[in-house]
C-alpha cells in the first residue's frame, strides 16, 4: 500500500514539473488538449527563434551601413573634394563623361530612327531614355559580334548593302567599245598551242580576257532600266556582280604574278579559247575539269590501301579537283563559271547545242 502512494506521489510530481503540463486543471486533461498545448508552446518557441534572427541580421546591417558611411566619409576628403566637388556630384559627373564617351548620347529622333531600321520597337514598357540608347547600343554590338563571327559568310550580304546604298559612278559612254591600248587580245582569240611553245604568254592573254569580260558585265549592270534595277532580281543580280569581282582579284593578282600552276594555267587557258569562240559546252567541260577534276579519287586520296594498286599511276597532277585546294580557290573558281554564264547570255552561239545546261 506505501508503495502505491508512493508511485503516485512521483507521478503526481513528474506532471507538475512537465514544462507543458504543469498548468494544466488537477483532475484530467484529454490527449489532444495536452497535444494542442504542446503544439502551441513550440509555436512561440519558434517565433521567438525568429525575431532573434532578425534582430541579428537587422544588427548586422547597421553594422555594415556604418561601416560603409565611415569609408564615404573617408574618401570624401581628398584633393578633388577641396576643389568644391561634392562626393554625391562626382560620381554623377564621371557617369556622365563615360556616357559621352561611349557614345549613348543619342538624341531621340536618331534612336528611334535606328531602332526602326533595325525592326525593335521604339520603347518598351516603362523604359526611359536612357534605357533606351543602352538598348540599341547592346543591339549594335550584338551585330558586331556576329558579322566577325560568322566572317566570311557575309560577303553577299555586304556586296548586297554596296549595292542598295551608294549608287555607281557614271562611265563616259563614249569610250565603251574602244579597244583599250593595253589589251594585247581585244580581238583576237588565245592560242591553245602556246601551251606547249610559250606558256607564259598566256597569262596576260588570260587576263584581258577576263578583266574585259568583268568590264562588260559590269557595264551590263549598269544599261540597265530603273526599274529594274530597283527589283529585288535586280538588286540581287548587281550584288552576284559585285561579289564574282571581289573574288576574282587573288586570280587576277596570281596572274600577273605568273604563279598560276601549270594544270590550271591549261584549264583557264582551254575556257578562256572556248568562250572567246563562243563554244560554251567545251568551256563548261575545262571549268568542270578545273573544279571537280575528272581523277578516280577527286578529293585527293591516292593510297587506298597497304599496297601500291596498278591505276596509281592515273592519278596526276592534272585530274585533281582545285576547288577543294581553299576557299580562296573555290571563289574565285565559281566566279570564273559566273563570267562564262554572263557571256553566254550576251555572246550567244551560232550552235544552239553549245550552250551550256
Amino acid at each position: 500500500m506505501d508503495l502505491l502512494k508512493a508511485e503516485i506521489a512521483n507521478k503526481r510530481k513528474a506532471l507538475q514539473e512537465d514544462p507543458v503540463l504543469g498548468d494544466r486543471p488537477s483532475k484530467y486533461m484529454r490527449r489532444g488538449d495536452i497535444e494542442r498545448l504542446r503544439e502551441e508552446r513550440e509555436q512561440k518557441e519558434r517565433e521567438e527563434q525568429k525575431r532573434a534572427a532578425e534582430a541579428a541580421r537587422k544588427a548586422e546591417e547597421e553594422a555594415a551601413a556604418a561601416a560603409k558611411a565611415k569609408k564615404q566619409s573617408k574618401r570624401s576628403v581628398t584633393p578633388s573634394s577641396s576643389k568644391g566637388a561634392t562626393p554625391d556630384v562626382q560620381p554623377e559627373a564621371e557617369s556622365s563623361n563615360a556616357t559621352e564617351s561611349t557614345g549613348f548620347t543619342l538624341s531621340n529622333e536618331e534612336t528611334i530612327r535606328r531602332l526602326r531600321a533595325k525592326g525593335q520597337p521604339i520603347r518598351l514598357f516603362g523604359e526611359l531614355d536612357k534605357d533606351r540608347r543602352l538598348r540599341l547600343r547592346a543591339l549594335e554590338l550584338i551585330e558586331e559580334k556576329g558579322h566577325d563571327r560568322q566572317g566570311g559568310q557575309n560577303d553577299f550580304k555586304k556586296a548586297l548593302e554596296d549595292v542598295e546604298n551608294s549608287e555607281r559612278e557614271l562611265r563616259n559612254k563614249s569610250t565603251k567599245g574602244k579597244k583599250r591600248e593595253d589589251d594585247p587580245g581585244a580581238n583576237s582569240i588565245l592560242d591553245l598551242g602556246l601551251l606547249k611553245t610559250d606558256p607564259d604568254k598566256l597569262y596576260p592573254l588570260i587576263y584581258y580576257a577576263l578583266k574585259r569580260t568583268l568590264k562588260e558585265w559590269e557595264e551590263a549592270m549598269d544599261e540597265r532600266p530603273e526599274h529594274v534595277k530597283r527589283t529585288t532580281q535586280g538588286k540581287l543580280a548587281a550584288a552576284t556582280q559585285v561579289q564574282s569581282a571581289e573574288n576574282l582579284k587573288p586570280l587576277f593578282k596570281t596572274l600577273r604574278s605568273r604563279s598560276l600552276p601549270s594544270d590550271m594555267l591549261a584549264r583557264m587557258a582551254e575556257i578562256v579559247h572556248y568562250m572567246q569562240k563562243r563554244q560554251y559546252q567545251r568551256a563548261n567541260d575545262s571549268y568542270l575539269r578545273l573544279s571537280i577534276g575528272n581523277a578516280p579519287w577527286p578529293i585527293g586520296v591516292t593510297m587506298v590501301g597497304i599496297h601500291e594498286r596498278s591505276a596509281r599511276e592515273k592519278i596526276s597532277a592534272d585530274q585533281v579537283a582545285h576547288v577543294l585546294n581553299d576557299e580562296v580557290s573555290r571563289k574565285y573558281i565559281q566566279s570564273l563559271k559566273r563570267l562564262l554564264t554572263f557571256s553566254q547570255t550576251k555572246y550567244p552561239p551560232a550552235d544552239i547545242s553549245q550552250l551550256m545546261g
